[in-house]
């Protein structure tokens, strides 16, 4: 089927979100609004307001007072929201790679252990074009990839002066890798006492919980980075939930009862670790004040969070 839809202009677009039954107080301003957001990115948070039944939906608006202004409010939130997250995942991201780089190089007095594949575990994988590799050798090159494309002093220093190693050492390596990356790395790594040292360093027990949680953090992190829509977004990843953590994390009927792929979840996580890195922090109290703005549209449970968020353990 061929995609037969042409462009709408500013004005046909506010007669179209009319018709679905929006209201709008001043149409002019909404026009400046759709031409510096678009409607296309707008249409993520009007989507849970309008009737999405079936191919043959007319998405109408699913209630009778829902006016622009009120998409406008939930939008500025998810932006406030998603601001909150990325730099508390950037103090996480930092804390993560520091560590990394101490416990090993210390323990394994080598400025490029990480290039060692017997501290990881063989895992058969296959490449891009179908052909026999391991897991060791993809993380490799996703590594090179990231080192190449850095733009840092210190990345082109090392190049200007050394020939080998073909990677700098790791507090340079390191330095430049995606938090993504930092994750593949850490969950690859095998068993140890420096990985087990690394999670205990954190507030847990469970190097494989741990694992999760980079992992689970790097998605939401790019979905920031990406400007993406975070206040209602179910995760592809399922976050683990301690339940021998060495701090107060959440009681033992929350943990059964909140979904694993909502953000209140991830947030518990990272305020569990910011909690031990940055204690000052005041992120519980940045997240309440933008919540106080969020709008007539702005439902808590679609973020996961429970009606008492804030007495529980975590949080409190």
């Amino acid at each position: 089927m061929d995609y037969s839809k042409r462009p709408l202009s500013l004005q046909q677009q506010i007669e179209k979100l009319k018709s679905r039954g929006l209201l709008f107080e001043d149409e002019q301003l909404a026009e400046c609004y759709l031409f510096n957001i678009s409607y296309y990115r707008l249409r993520a948070y009007t989507y849970p307001f309008q009737d999405n039944t079936s191919a043959g939906a007319d998405h109408r608006f699913i209630k009778d007072d829902i006016w622009f202004s009120d998409i406008i409010d939930l939008y500025c939130f998810d932006r406030r929201l998603r601001s909150l997250l990325f730099n508390a995942i950037e103090k996480i991201e930092v804390a993560v790679r520091a560590r990394l780089v101490q416990v090993y190089s210390e323990s394994y007095g080598c400025s490029h252990w990480f290039t060692n594949e017997s501290i990881y575990k063989s895992i058969a994988k296959t490449d891009r074009n179908g052909n026999p590799t391991t897991a060791f050798a993809l993380l490799m090159k996703d590594i090179e990839g990231e080192v190449n494309r850095s733009n840092e002093d210190f990345i082109k220093h090392y190049y200007n002066k050394y020939d080998n190693p073909q990677l700098p050492p790791a507090w340079m390596t390191l330095e430049v890798l995606s938090l993504g990356t930092l994750s593949k790395l850490y969950q690859l790594l095998k068993k140890s006492q420096e990985k087990r040292d690394i999670a205990k360093g954190f507030g847990l027990n469970d190097d494989r919980l741990f694992a999760n949680w980079l992992h689970a953090i790097a998605v939401w992190r790019n979905c920031c980075a990406h400007h993406s829509r975070i206040w209602n977004r179910r995760s592809i990843i399922n976050v683990q939930l301690p339940t021998n953590a060495d701090y107060p994390f959440l009681d033992s009927h929350t943990l059964r009862t909140i979904h694993p792929n909502k953000l209140f979840t991830v947030l518990c996580c990272i305020k569990y670790i910011i909690n031990i890195i940055s204690p000052d922090s005041d992120l519980k109290r940045n997240i309440l004040s933008i919540m106080g703005d969020g709008g007539n549209l702005l439902d808590i449970d679609e973020m996961g969070f429970p009606k008492n968020w804030k007495h529980l353990g975590v949080w409190k």
